[in-house]
């Protein structure tokens, strides 16, 4: 008789953890993955990083015949917004991708157990009704949304909502106010905006988007206000009420100061997400959390415990798929006994906005901070969008693209970049930074014309003091 029932028990099945127990099982691990939804996918493929992109792609559809887009380029129409139909569509790419998560469990036997998962010992989980036994256990329990003190979120009733309850408002608001100016809050808002709301940005901090180049986060507040969005930056929410349908927050300089109210139809606290590790029962096997609520690892993602694993948002790091599907990947792989590698510099982030923001690596303030402060020892190159053929040609011109690299060694330290594709884009940055790639490198690869990637091209010229278009 085995002494485990399996191999691998994975828990969680979003990003990090289906990918990771396909891994597993594909390495001829025995493997099994406990998931209390009723769906497999996590939050991204149910609430978050799918359905957004699926109203976001169809909001701009709807936005470019509503704002002038079309008409511009010859095409007249005058649309109709069906929001039924636009969340049918939405909920029917979900339905399709995690189905096609749960053909592949099936195809790879991946044992799927329904239900919340807690550690009994450190090879003991009970998952529901069951107890199941594991010689290795990968934690891969996501996140969630961070709640905000003084509001209270009840996505029922489609006041005060969060990132899932935004998703599936049954009437577009004629005022929302959105918490947080951050990626789920200006993605979620865009969508929003584009459908008729006015939308009004509340952020804690002096700027958008924290984290990226700061070139990138002033070019954004211009950008979406041109869009109509009111931003209200260095402001902190303090307090909300309800009655009815109507919302009223309490605001409040965030260096403190007078406060002032501010009424909405609809109020969307994205501040944040927090690591999914509540009734994981790891008291029960003597795993602590850092100050942050994550659980360390090692670089193999290793816990101090020993058979126990962990990935994704669970683990210190940015909170994203791919990363979490990476890890994942590797982790599975170090379970095997193999060489599973992740490199975290190189982690791209992506913003999916009109246009889309993105970048990989340092910014320039971190560049220049691991120089000592001495600008000599970097070098920038930037080059507008609005110089680029095929930006032009499609009405695109908001945005740049910018390259930074150490001024002796010439490698590419970081990319930064606003275009309508600059998700896609960004790829390329990334896997040139891996194999460590120069500026020269980038500036002297034939790129297809006319492409948006020229661009990235081009800032790497300027960067070697070569401009062309501009």
């Amino acid at each position: 008789m085995a002494e485990y029932d399996y191999d691998v028990l994975v828990i969680g099945a979003g990003p990090g953890g289906y990918v990771a127990a396909i891994r597993a099982a594909q390495l001829g691990l025995k493997t099994a993955c406990a998931e209390s939804r009723e769906t497999l996918g996590g939050t991204c493929l149910n609430v978050g990083c799918i359905p957004s992109k699926a109203m976001l792609h169809a909001s701009e559809y709807f936005d470019a015949a509503s704002n002038g887009t079309m008409e511009h380029m010859g095409i007249e129409v005058k649309p109709k917004l069906n929001l039924d139909t636009m969340h049918a569509q939405r909920r029917d790419a979900v339905k399709g991708l995690t189905g096609g998560i749960e053909f592949l469990f099936k195809k790879n036997k991946v044992d799927w157990k329904k239900g919340h998962a807690t550690f009994q010992d450190a090879h003991t989980v009970k998952v529901g009704d069951e107890t199941v036994t594991a010689k290795n256990v990968i934690i891969a329990t996501g996140s969630s949304v961070t709640p905000l003190p003084g509001v209270e979120v009840d996505n029922d009733k489609q006041v005060v909502v969060d990132s899932t309850g935004a998703l599936e408002l049954k009437s577009v608001p004629k005022k929302m106010v959105v918490i947080g100016g951050g990626v789920i809050g200006l993605e979620l808002g865009s969508v929003w905006r584009r459908l008729g709301a006015e939308v009004i940005v509340v952020e804690f901090l002096d700027k958008l988007l924290p984290g990226m180049d700061d070139d990138v986060r002033k070019e954004a507040a211009k950008i979406f206000k041109k869009q109509g969005m009111e931003l209200r930056l260095s402001t902190k929410v303090t307090g909300c009420t309800v009655k009815g349908k109507k919302a009223t927050l309490t605001l409040e300089p965030a260096a403190g100061g007078d406060s002032e109210t501010l009424d909405a139809d609809c109020v969307l606290v994205s501040i944040g997400r927090r690591p999914n590790t509540d009734k994981l029962g790891l008291e029960n096997i003597g795993l602590e959390l850092n100050k942050r609520g994550q659980i360390e690892t090692d670089h193999d993602f290793r816990t101090k415990v020993d058979g126990v694993w962990a990935i994704g948002d669970v683990i210190p790091g940015p909170m994203l798929a791919h990363k979490a599907e990476d890890e994942g990947i590797a982790c599975a792989e170090n379970v095997a006994g193999q060489t599973g590698i992740v490199n975290h510099d190189l982690i791209p982030g992506v913003v999916y906005t009109w246009p889309e923001f993105a970048g990989v690596g340092l910014t320039e303030a971190e560049a220049l901070e691991k120089a000592g402060g001495d600008k000599a020892k970097i070098k920038v190159g930037k080059f507008p969008m609005m110089a680029n053929s095929r930006a032009k040609t499609n009405h695109e011109p908001e945005g740049f693209v910018k390259v930074i690299a150490d001024a002796d060694s010439d490698r590419v330290l970081g990319v930064w970049c606003i275009a309508s594709v600059a998700g896609t884009m960004i790829a390329q940055a990334t896997q040139a930074m891996e194999f460590g790639a120069t500026s020269e490198d980038i500036a002297y690869t034939c790129h297809a014309h006319p492409t948006h990637s020229e661009a990235i091209k081009e800032a790497a010229m300027a960067v070697q003091g070569k401009p062309i278009h501009m």
